[in-house]
C-alpha cells in the first residue's frame, strides 16, 4: 500500500506540545534533586547574582558540572541567568521552596523519589511480564530519602497540627503513656516523640534492619533512653503488650497484609487506645483523582515501590493510591468502631485516621 493511501490521523497539538512539557520536566526533576543532593539550592539562596565558577567554590563542587546544572537551571527558569554578566541568581520566592532552610516545603528534597524509583526500572519492568514484585533492597536510599520527607510531612507538624488532631493526647503523653510505631523507618517520629515527651515510653518496629540501626545510633546521639527500636517483620502482626497508642506514618499500604496489620493493631491496645495513621490522600476512585494535584505522582510511586515491595514479600500489593474510602472501610473491617477522617491545610499529600476501639 503507499503511503499516500494510508490515513493519517490529526496531529493533536495541545497533546504533543503537553509530552514535549513533560520531558523538559522530567529532566528538570533530575537535576532539581542533584541540586538539592550537592547543596546547590542552599549555596545560591540568598548569594545574590554569580558566575558559575563562584557558585562551584560556595558550593565545594567542579565548575564544569555546575556550569551544565546552571543551564538546566536557567533554561528551566528556576534560576535568573544574567546573559550580559553570565551570572545566575536564585529568587528569594523560588527558594522558600527548594533549600533546606524552607523545610518543610522544601519540594527539591521530594524530587529525590523519582531517581529513587527509576534505579528499579528494569525489575519493575520484569514483574510487568512475570508478576511478582521488587524487593526493599532494590531500592538503597529510598529509606534515607522517606526519612526526609518525614521530617517535612510529619516531624515539623507533629505537635502543632497532627496529634492535636485527638483531643487530650498531648495531654497523656506528657503524663506518660506506652507508644508504638508500626513501619516506622528511620524513626523520625519516634525520636521527636521521645524528645518532647521524656515521662512516655516509646518503640518503633520496621521491616528494614538499615532503617532499625539508623534510628537506633541516632537515639544514642540524642541521649534519649526512653525509645527503642526493633526489626520486625509486621506480617500477621500480634504482640502480647498492651499499647496506650500505635501510630503508622505512611507505611500501612507498604505492608504485605495491611488488613492483618490493622487487625493486629486492635488486637494490642489497651481498652482507651487509639490508632493514628497518616496516609496517601485521595479517591479509591480513579476516575475522582484525574485533576488532583499530585495523583500522577502517587500512581507512579506505588507501582515504582509500594505495591511492588508489598507483592515481593507476597503481599496483597495494596498500593499508595488505596484511597480514603478503601482505607476507611478496612479500618472498620479491622475491628475499629469509629474512624475519624483529617486533612491539615498545609499538607495535601496525605490525609490523617484517627480509629479507635
Amino acid at each position: 500500500m503507499c503511503n499516500a493511501c494510508v490515513a493519517v490521523p490529526d496531529i493533536d497539538t495541545p497533546f504533543v506540545e503537553r509530552m514535549v512539557g513533560m520531558l523538559d520536566q522530567a529532566a528538570t526533576v533530575q537535576m532539581i534533586s542533584l541540586g538539592h543532593r550537592t547543596g546547590l539550592f542552599d549555596a545560591m539562596a540568598g548569594a545574590g547574582p554569580l558566575g558559575a565558577a563562584g557558585i562551584a567554590e560556595r558550593a565545594g563542587l567542579v565548575e564544569r558540572y555546575v556550569r551544565e546544572w546552571l543551564g538546566c537551571m536557567a533554561a528551566s527558569r528556576i534560576v535568573v541567568f544574567d546573559a550580559p554578566n553570565s551570572t545566575y541568581e536564585l529568587p528569594e520566592q523560588h527558594a522558600a521552596f527548594l533549600t533546606r532552610a524552607a523545610s518543610p516545603n522544601n519540594l527539591a528534597a521530594t524530587t529525590q523519589f523519582m531517581p529513587v524509583l527509576a534505579g528499579a526500572e528494569d525489575e519493575v519492568l520484569e514483574c510487568f511480564r512475570s508478576g511478582g514484585g521488587v524487593p526493599y533492597s532494590s531500592y538503597p536510599r529510598f529509606h534515607e530519602v522517606m526519612a526526609e520527607e518525614s521530617d517535612m510531612t510529619v516531624v515539623a507538624g507533629l505537635t502543632d497540627h497532627i496529634l492535636p488532631l485527638v483531643p487530650g493526647l498531648v495531654g497523656r503523653l506528657r503524663d506518660g503513656i506506652d507508644v508504638l510505631d508500626v513501619g516506622c523507618g528511620r524513626g523520625r517520629a519516634m525520636l521527636a516523640m521521645a524528645a518532647e515527651f521524656p515521662h512516655s515510653r516509646f518503640t518503633g518496629m520496621d521491616l528494614s534492619a538499615e532503617a532499625v540501626r539508623a534510628a537506633t545510633e541516632e537515639a544514642a546521639v540524642r541521649g534519649l533512653t526512653n525509645v527503642s527500636f526493633e526489626t520486625r517483620d509486621l506480617t500477621g502482626f500480634s504482640d502480647q503488650r498492651r499499647w496506650d497508642f500505635v501510630t503508622a506514618f505512611d507505611a500501612v499500604h507498604d505492608q504485605s497484609d495491611p488488613a492483618g496489620l490493622i487487625s493486629g493493631v486492635r488486637s494490642c491496645l489497651a481498652q482507651d487506645g487509639l490508632f493514628l495513621v497518616q496516609d496517601i490522600a485521595g479517591s479509591s476512585d480513579v476516575g475522582e483523582n484525574i485533576g488532583r494535584p499530585l495523583a500522577p505522582f502517587i500512581y507512579t510511586i506505588s507501582c515504582m515501590h509500594c505495591m511492588t515491595v508489598s507483592l515481593a514479600q507476597g503481599g496483597t500489593g495494596l498500593g499508595a493510591a488505596w484511597g480514603e474510602q478503601l482505607a476507611e472501610q478496612m479500618f472498620r473491617e479491622g475491628g475499629f468502631t469509629e474512624v475519624e477522617t483529617f486533612h491539615l491545610e498545609h499538607d495535601i499529600l496525605n490525609a490523617f485516621y484517627v480509629c479507635r476501639v
